[in-house]
């Protein structure tokens, strides 16, 4: 018999040309990673955006003004992409539930259905009050000043991305705003009391996550990962914790994610994340059970269950962050657009579709191109997780974003997701270090110094560097669009 004849030999060969376009993948996937080739695309993106305007403007009074906003709002939205969609998809990579690629697929696909169905088409163009619309009522003024807001705040965040640090594209757009506000109308003009809020939310927003992401720990470890019938109580427990995510994010989405299909109040959107949640725990529990069959009673085991629950939470955050934070890249855009047509300036206005086209492409294409170095930071470089751990993260961030919607705080989505990995790091450290000492005071031998370093589980330097970037967000954009207000107002 000869080899082609031999159905086995046929059957390597086309394994190996598998193997061969698999290899091909990754290494165009690669080379597309490698920062000169990732910019260039970037770049022809923001070239494309711009004559796309050209091309709806036509002969307009006015048309390059709004293709130059066209390019910086292309360009804002490729930094969001870069920097702020790693907090949903992070916990998810480092937890090792899903690969590099398939977070990328995933969120790319959820942030832009989330940024075309249900984002909000009309948009605060004043940042939710922080500048008197009156302040800056001349539509040269306003223009110049929107303009230098979008500016700002992407070089910010692709400065932010550069070194490492997720931060917040609502405080980075907010302090742009503050700081053309400033030089346009004097100090006067700023809410000093709504920015006061915004401040204060620095520490509230990561304290609240971290303490709801370390609180859903803690239950998890003494429920489910530290009784001696792990199996039993996963059945038990398991399918009501997914039903909490599902209502929770049922609830988040009817708030936040659908508002531009839905007018729906706090307490309708509770009541249907509650029915949800419950129908979602009596669907989950015999899937649990089927699951669980033949798993051994070990904590390895409890992993397996929580895989799916945390891939869907992911892909929920990122149609909501897709649905939200699509405004942070369009809406400057938007108001410039608005003004140069009307020659009038809004506290709101809508967005065109072309404009939202822009922003839910451009957070994806920053996403692909450089999105992979924050997700690495935040799921696996601040602390070890793994898919309870994850699960834990991602849950604090919808549940701890209703709340602070309830008592009306305005606090910062990144900040939550960063502030749960923080906290379940920090929870871990605690939960080690009273197993040590109980373990010590049974053997009767104290805690050396040394020991207690080794027991170190969230990295000092990251909490210093992120803490840092949270805090110097808002001044540094207001800094950077002041001078830019400055020089665009004067030369123009």
């Amino acid at each position: 018999m000869t080899d082609e004849a031999d159905p086995r030999v046929n059957q390597w060969k086309t394994l190996d040309k598998d193997l061969a376009r698999f290899s091909q993948l990754e290494a165009a996937t690669a080379a597309i990673g490698k920062p000169v080739v990732a910019t260039g695309i970037a770049f022809v993106f923001v070239v494309l955006c711009a004559l796309f305007a050209f091309v709806l403007m036509g002969n307009q009074s006015g048309t390059l003004i709004i293709v130059a906003a066209a390019a910086f709002g292309a360009y804002m939205a490729l930094n969001i992409g870069a920097n702020d969609v790693a907090n949903n998809m992070g916990p998810a990579v480092g937890a090792k539930v899903l690969t590099m690629g398939g977070a990328l697929v995933i969120a790319v696909v959820f942030e832009t259905l989330g940024a075309l169905i249900a984002g909000g088409d009309v948009v605060s163009t004043i940042s939710g009050g922080i500048v008197a619309p009156d302040a800056v009522a001349d539509p040269d003024t306003f223009i110049w000043a929107m303009m230098s807001a979008l500016i700002a705040s992407a070089l910010w965040l692709n400065l932010a991305t550069w070194m490492g640090a997720p931060v917040s594209t609502t405080h980075s757009i907010v302090g742009g705003v503050m700081g053309a506000g400033i030089m346009a109308a004097g100090f006067g003009a700023v809410d000093w009391a709504k920015m006061s809020q915004i401040a204060a939310s620095w520490v509230i927003s990561p304290v609240m996550g971290g303490v709801v992401a370390a609180l859903f720990l803690a239950f998890i470890k003494a429920r489910i990962n530290d009784v001696p019938d792990k199996i039993g109580a996963a059945r038990r427990w398991v399918p009501a914790l997914i039903g909490i995510m599902a209502g929770t994010f049922a609830t988040y989405l009817a708030l936040k994610g659908l508002k531009r299909l839905f007018d729906i109040s706090l307490g309708n959107a509770a009541l249907i994340g509650l029915v949800i949640g419950v129908l979602v725990t009596l669907v989950m529990r015999p899937i649990i059970i089927r699951q669980s069959e033949g798993l051994e009673n070990r904590k390895k085991s409890l992993k397996k269950l929580f895989a799916v629950p945390l891939i869907m939470s992911a892909a929920l955050l990122s149609f909501a962050h897709g649905a939200n934070d699509v405004a942070n890249a369009v809406g400057p855009l938007a108001a410039i657009v608005h003004a140069v047509q009307d020659q009038g300036t809004a506290a709101k206005v809508s967005i065109p579709l072309w404009v939202m086209t822009i922003g839910a492409f451009g957070i994806s294409f920053g996403l692909l191109l450089f999105g992979p170095k924050l997700i690495r930071m935040v799921g696996q470089e601040i602390t070890k997780l793994n898919p309870l751990r994850a699960y834990c993260v991602a849950l604090s961030a919808a549940i701890t974003v209703i709340f602070a919607s309830w008592l009306g705080l305005p606090v910062s989505s990144t900040h939550i997701a960063v502030g749960g990995v923080f906290g379940v790091g920090f929870y871990r450290e605690w939960h080690a270090e009273r197993r040590a000492r109980a373990l010590n005071l049974q053997k009767g031998t104290p805690i050396l110094p040394d020991e207690r370093r080794r027991r170190k589980l969230v990295r000092r330097a990251h909490v210093l560097s992120i803490g840092a970037a949270w805090v110097v967000t808002v001044p540094m954009t207001a800094a950077l669009s002041a001078v830019l207000f400055l020089v665009m107002n004067t030369v123009f």
